[in-house]
């Protein structure tokens, strides 16, 4: 508890991945006070041709889980 889950296009190295969950968890922990072994990230790539389908339209654009929307559409 808690679990994230980064979805994103292909193309960012892994030393760049692995520091941003890093940080992602860092946060999570201090901001919800909670022991940093509690915290677990993953990283999903989705292809830029997917991501209208199996992220925005079912994930995004229409939840109301979305704290920060983003600023695009696809339709």
């Amino acid at each position: 508890m808690p679990h994230i889950v980064v979805k994103l296009w292909p193309g960012r190295n892994e030393e760049i991945k692995r520091n941003l969950a890093k940080k992602l968890a860092d946060l999570v922990a201090e901001e919800l006070k909670i022991y940093i072994g509690d915290v677990s990230v993953a990283i999903e790539e989705i292809d830029r041709s997917d991501w209208g389908k199996q992220v925005y339209k079912k994930e995004i654009k229409d939840s109301s889980n979305i704290y920060v929307k983003p600023n695009y559409e696809y339709k």
